[in-house]
């Protein structure tokens, strides 16, 4: 194995591309890889393949098959498309079904299969138009309904085959690929199955170098719904659905299993749709175990063939990764050796690094790609691929001093990098730092508080760490800014569901967090109903326990109070129906040493306590905003929202320290908050990081006394205090 000429070696991935051997080469040992992979778009020579590294080979198991989907276009992959409502303003209406959608992604599927799951929708009155009222008109593509009436609004759900995989037109649109559309195939259909059974076992036998196949994914993409107008191109995206699984053969498999159909409606919704960030109906639910176990039974048979020619088997949990959920408790049936997750922040490595696989990495950001998700520049004119690397880096750095990952690497076409020497040699940097940060956990694990917090929602542990999507498309969430914010602190964190805690996972617990809007799945929507888990709730923080509320939390509509726990957290919200009642006066209460300055925490209008108890702890523009209730030998502490901030950060660690009674123990904690640091005492090494892009000075009180570390902008400090035990 080549050896680089600074630094540390292996654990590091990377994007090879033939055309530019020696370039691949020569950062292969400048960046100290062990393994180099192919991308999406780019292929290895020869002369790469037997440089002596590890070959990851890129497959997406789905596409790349245009022939045989040619030959077979009822096997591609399809799924349930509503119209947009119409008027009528007489008695009968045309509607076109594909006006509203990227013609170039769907085709109409009205076999007679599909047909009969299409459905029509009276919107006014919620009813379904019977099937007698309408007609398909496959010239025109157009929905006909007769004998309808006038101002009422109209909606058609019906089958559409996707014809053009959604990541392979992203790239294609993002980063102007100039090739063919990349039709996905479905294997729900026996056919399908076998081509991909044969075709796996001929590609390994055609692919001795390759050590790992990486494959992208499995089978189906999350859901991502593209419009005709650039105006609202995206008009449904959401990474935890299961909208793109559908099948009319899939849906009669449901119904001979579970004794019941589904129909169109059921994912539809009206036009919402059954998103993620809403809890499931048990409909839902069943629907969602039929396609795992669908996905756990053939991706196994994929797996085998890899192990059967002495390869490995890692999934890059990302696109097509719906019906492979890591924290399923059968993920393990698989057989994966390996899963690779790509991160933009913190929570995501945590989502990672908690997988119960072999080998962890993650595929660090910036890609390697002319412009970024969002469309800005970076590898091109106007970008700053090193300022973002860094700003990636300070959020993702934070979570692996916690939790360490195996692996690093990036992705993307490694030629885009030659412009930009400051870039290479930052990622010589980051390689170097993680090697020394994986060395630290091998050793033992880092110093945490005792307190011990608990995420309550309604996906519970399975969807630990993440709200079905990156930051940048959840970022509007709460819970998405806390778990980002907890990725990085020394607490010991687990994710929830109301099931858990009618069992008893309280008692494992110091501290629940309930963060969300109300009736979304992460606040709890109607799971609120359940008395039992009230019940738990309010008799674990009497008992000592401590309930941290932010936005919305146990809201349901129905009862005395809006909040569930209004008297647990000693606030409520009027939603309108306390306008003509008094408010309670308060005044400011700080607690020494809770609330850092800086902080930003936006109030929400209507929020009142409920009986003048709570101690009003903070306030903006004049309303509450953050408070703290007794009750029993609890507390519970509300927060009318959470941002993620370095200083926002630092409050809701010591708010976990306070609700667990440790906020006077200060060792390891820094005292300048754009600062962190975590301790392993096994090799009694103290690491400290900066968050900030200024240079920085904090002190932090440890077991061999106070430690000053200077640090420059981004850096890390590895400092060693007290003998090593060797």
């Amino acid at each position: 194995m080549p050896t680089p000429s600074t630094g540390s070696t292996g654990a590091f991935t990377l994007p090879g591309e033939a055309g530019y051997e020696a370039l691949t080469l020569k950062l292969a040992e400048r960046w100290g890889a062990d393994v180099i992979r192919d991308s999406d778009g780019t292929q290895l020579s020869e002369e790469i393949i037997n440089a002596g590294y590890g070959i990851y080979s890129t497959l997406c198991i789905i596409r790349d098959h245009n022939g045989w989907a040619s030959k077979n276009p009822d096997k591609l992959q399809q799924t349930f498309l509503i119209t947009s409502p119409k008027v009528a303003v007489q008695d009968y209406i045309s509607i076109y079904l594909l006006e509203d959608f990227f013609a170039e992604q769907f085709r109409v599927n009205d076999s007679r299969e599909a047909f009969k799951y299409w459905q029509v929708y009276d919107r006014t009155t919620g009813a379904e138009v019977p099937k007698e009222q309408w007609n398909y008109d496959r010239e025109s593509g157009n929905v006909v309904l007769t004998g309808i009436t006038p101002w009422h609004k109209y909606t058609v759900s019906f089958m559409a085959y996707r014809i053009w995989e959604e990541i392979s037109m992203y790239n294609h649109t993002t980063n102007h690929w100039d090739k063919e559309h990349l039709m996905q195939i479905d294997p729900m259909y026996k056919g399908t199955r076998q081509y991909l059974l044969d075709w796996m076992e001929d590609w390994c036998g055609e692919h001795q170098a390759t050590t790992v196949v990486r494959f992208t994914s499995l089978f189906y993409n999350f859901a991502w719904i593209w419009g005709s107008s650039g105006q609202n191109r995206h008009l449904f995206s959401d990474w935890g659905s299961y909208d793109f699984t559908v099948s009319a053969r899939g849906l009669d498999l449901f119904a001979e299993q579970y004794g019941y159909s589904l129909t169109a409606e059921d994912f539809v919704n009206g036009g919402k749709y059954r998103v993620s960030h809403i809890p499931a109906e048990q409909r839902k639910l069943d629907y969602m175990a039929f396609i795992n176990d669908f996905v756990i039974g053939f991706g196994k048979q994929l797996i085998d063939i890899v192990h059967k020619h002495g390869k490995l088997a890692y999934v890059f949990y990302d696109d097509s990764w719906v019906g492979a959920e890591p924290y399923n408790d059968r993920f393990g049936e698989f057989g994966f050796d390996g899963m690779i997750k790509c991160v933009f922040s913190g929570y995501e490595a945590r989502l990672c690094s908690g997988v119960k696989v072999e080998t962890h990495e993650i595929r660090l950001h910036p890609y390697l790609f002319p412009v970024g998700l969002g469309g800005a520049p970076t590898f091109m004119e106007g970008g700053n691929p090193t300022l973002d690397a860094k700003q990636y880096w300070i959020n993702i750095r934070r979570a692996l001093l916690r939790e360490p990952v195996d692996r690093i690497g990036l992705g993307g076409y490694l030629h885009l990098v030659e412009p930009y020497p400051d870039f290479c040699a930052y990622i010589e940097k980051i390689a170097d730092e993680f090697r020394e940060i994986k060395e630290l956990h091998r050793q033992g694990q880092p110093y945490h508080i005792k307190t011990k917090v608990a995420v309550l929602h309604s996906w519970g542990k399975l969807r630990s760490w993440t709200l079905s999507g990156h930051f940048h498309e959840t970022y509007m969430n709460d819970l998405i800014h806390i778990n980002e914010a907890l990725s990085g602190l020394p607490v010991e964190v687990r994710f929830i569901d109301f099931g858990d805690v009618r069992q008893g996972a309280l008692q494992e617990v110091d501290v629940v967090i309930n963060a969300g809007s109300a009736g979304s799945a992460w606040s709890g929507g109607d799971h609120w109903k359940d008395s039992q888990a009230v019940d738990a709730l309010t008799e674990w923080v009497y008992k000592g326990g401590a309930l941290i509320g932010v936005n919305q939390p146990s809201a349901v509509d129905g009862y005395d109070h809006y909040f569930r726990l209004a008297h647990v957290l000693g606030v409520d919200e009027d939603t309108g129906a306390r306008v003509a009642h008094g408010k309670w006066a308060y005044e400011v209460q700080p607690v020494q040493g809770l609330v850092p300055d800086g902080v930003s925490l936006t109030p929400k209008n209507g929020v009142y306590l409920t009986d003048g108890a709570a101690a009003v702890v903070h306030e903006a523009e004049g309303k509450l905003s953050l408070t703290v209730n007794s009750f029993g030998k609890g507390k519970g502490i509300y927060l009318p929202s959470f941002a993620f901030s370095w200083e926002n950060t630092r409050l809701l660690l010591n708010l976990i320290r306070y609700a667990g009674n440790e906020l006077e123990e200060t060792r390891y904690l820094p005292d300048n908050l754009y600062t962190e640091c975590a301790y392993y005492p096994q090799s009694k090494r103290l690491v400290v990081i900066n968050n900030s892009g200024q240079p920085q000075q904090t002190t932090i009180e440890t077991d061999y006394g106070p430690q000053v570390v200077e640090l420059e902008a981004f850096d890390t400090v590895i400092r060693v205090i007290g003998e090593s035990n060797g």
